[in-house]
């Protein structure tokens, strides 16, 4: 099987209208290429240096019904990422939004790893997904199994091999990955090394513009790199990937298979043995 895919790399605003309507355009244009799947970044419903209450917006806002309209029009599945209130007061959640080719939501991921690093604390605001199976975004999208993470999950290997264990082939990430002394090395190194590691395709959609790195990419296998964006370009990365590649990739480096450990779900530090 394979499946024609579009990684979207765009810089998003603080202004709503204008993020909705340049994320359903990227979503046309995409489906105009022969993308099935596209992908967009990490908060492209609305970003600032600083996040605040005012960047979020409800499931029935602006951007989701944007993107879920342009889907159904151009008969695609999307995975965008957009922040939304909850309903404890000022507080906010860090979504990755699955959309079927009828424009419906099929499933979303709530992020996990909060950001809290480099002097910024992405907990003052958002509250963490459970870290649990159930809060596991996966979904067969064009005879692939795909799996959804979001920007610093990167750091985190064990959200990735859980994915891995489910059954994924593809892991989606999308991103809004901060710059700075030697990040946009750490990207890419994390990327590939996630990718390599679980022998699974990685599609990787991250925000360009000041204060973000760009860099979008398309990760074999293998953890080579496909196709790659530039730090500040707009550009939507077309790519074609093969069910068989994976199966070839995972036959020849059995790795899955040759672990001795596995991930507990929400314990941290936890590994037991694999039952065998």
């Amino acid at each position: 099987m394979r499946l024609p895919v579009a990684v979207v790399q765009l810089a998003a605003g603080a202004d709503a209208a204008a993020a909705a309507e340049r994320s359903a355009a990227a979503v046309r244009d995409a489906a105009r290429g022969g993308a099935h799947l596209v992908v967009l970044p990490e908060y492209a419903s609305g970003w600032a240096p600083r996040l605040t209450r005012e960047l979020a917006q409800p499931r029935d806002g602006l951007f989701l019904t944007a993107v879920r309209a342009a889907a159904a029009e151009v008969g695609v599945w999307v995975v965008a990422g957009t922040m939304v209130p909850t309903g404890a007061q000022g507080r906010c959640e860090n979504l990755a939004v699955l959309v079927g080719p009828d424009g419906q939501v099929v499933g979303e991921y709530r992020k996990v790893h909060l950001f809290d690093a480099f002097g910024v604390r992405e907990s003052d605001l958002l509250d963490g997904g459970p870290p649990g199976a159930g809060n596991l975004l996966t979904a067969e999208v064009g005879g692939l199994r795909i799996g959804v993470a979001t920007c610093y999950d990167l750091r985190f290997p064990e959200i990735f091999r859980l994915l891995a264990d489910s059954g994924v082939q593809v892991l989606v990430v999308i991103a809004a990955w901060a710059d700075g002394p030697g990040k946009v090395e750490q990207l890419e190194v994390l990327a590939r090394s996630r990718a390599l590691e679980n022998t699974s395709y990685l599609l990787l959609a991250s925000q360009p513009g000041e204060g973000r790195v760009g860099r979008s990419a398309v990760i074999s296998p293998w953890g080579t790199v496909i196709d790659q964006g530039a730090a500040n370009d707009a550009v939507i990365l077309h790519s074609e990937l093969d069910a068989d590649a994976v199966a070839q990739a995972r036959t020849t480096l059995p790795s899955l298979i040759h672990r001795q450990f596995h991930v507990v779900p929400g314990a941290p530090g936890s590994l037991e043995p694999l039952e065998r």
